[in-house]
């Protein structure tokens, strides 16, 4: 199981967060991933990463499919494997309509089909094809007196970079087993984790290309190793409050959605009726502690040791961790004795 840190959206003392990436890729990290959402982007961060870090790989966690053109996404994504050294990692996404049309004012619609496209648009450009596309949705070049189908200048560090796809419903989950080097997961319980992702992860394999390798799953999870302690997950509460409440509409909320799934939807409903009327406080306090406890990795080693027995046991191959020691040598720590722990 690969060790990856996931990065925090706020960009607060980003400086001093890379320093303390730089010493994770030292105690044994193997990857960082850095956000997007409707924060800074992702790109100018990641550039600064790949100056900093030796030989850690790079993922983005993600970008949106939506907010630039499919052959844009390829170049930047060539552009980071470059300054790299052939270290990054494409994580794509769908993100959902309320950032999509509601920040971007992009019109959200057919993710399935458009990430399908997008994925088969940026292998072309990367294999340095002479771009020509004719799909539903995207259709390069476009018909006129000037357009002519062009290849990228450089030639790319790989003629392939790995997708990671991010993914929740069945569909998207599918479409990520089928065509991408990985799929990204959320909130991922693997006690549920076999039924309610297992026939669509199925379904997806049975289409994929042999040459794609096995599906790397990557995971973000809490951690802390140590004696158990509630109060040391009061922000993954927090965050998953954020999530299941106010990260979507309603009736259009992806993670709601999902832990639906697992079986928490009378809560699931609470808390997005408390988070929507402004009650926050009510609305972490309404997250299940049994979903908080099962979506984070917290207590001594042997405790640790089961978590990442059953994570692997439901097909997880990263573990993107968030250290929650309040202090960074002790967060450093920590990673190299999870780094130890992994199976």
């Amino acid at each position: 199981m690969r060790l990856g840190i996931q990065l925090g959206y706020s960009g607060e003392g980003f400086a001093d967060a890379v320093d303390e990436v730089v010493e994770f890729e030292e105690a044994g990290a193997d990857l960082v991933v850095v956000p997007e959402a409707y924060s800074f982007d992702a790109v100018s961060q990641l550039g600064y990463l790949a100056a900093r870090t030796r030989g850690m790989d790079l993922a983005s966690g993600v970008m949106q499919l939506y907010t630039r053109t499919p052959t844009l996404t390829a170049m930047t994504a060539a552009g980071l494997d470059y300054v790299s050294g052939g270290r990054f990692n494409l994580g794509l996404g769908a993100s959902g309509p309320q950032v999509i049309e509601g920040f971007h004012g992009v019109r959200y619609d057919a993710p399935v089909a458009r990430t399908r496209e997008i994925v088969e648009i940026c292998r072309r450009v990367w294999r340095r094809e002479n771009l020509t596309f004719d799909g539903t949705h995207y259709r390069i070049p476009l018909p006129g007196d000037y357009a002519k189908p062009l290849k990228i200048i450089n030639h790319p560090v790989r003629p392939r970079v790995p997708i990671l796809l991010a993914a929740m419903g069945p569909r998207n989950v599918a479409l990520a087993a089928e065509i991408a080097e990985g799929w990204q997961a959320l909130w991922l319980d693997p006690r549920s984790a076999d039924r309610v992702f297992g026939e669509s992860l199925a379904d997806g394999r049975s289409r994929r290309d042999p040459a794609l390798g096995p599906l790397d799953v990557s995971v973000p999870v809490p951690f802390a190793v140590g004696d158990p302690d509630p109060d040391l997950l009061v922000r993954h509460r927090a965050q998953l409050a954020l999530y299941l409440g106010g990260m979507g509409a309603r009736g259009r909320n992806f993670s709601n959605d999902l832990v639906r799934r697992y079986g928490y939807g009378e809560e699931a409903t609470r808390i997005q009726d408390l988070y929507l009327s402004g009650r926050r406080a009510e609305a972490i306090a309404a997250v299940p502690g049994d979903l908080v406890t099962a979506t984070s990795l917290v207590g001594r080693p042997d405790d640790l040791r089961r978590g990442l027995d059953a994570l692997a046991a439901a097909g997880v191959t990263t573990l993107l961790a968030s250290p929650l020691a309040t202090t960074r040598a002790e967060r450093v720590k920590q990673v190299a004795a999870l780094r130890a722990l992994l199976p």
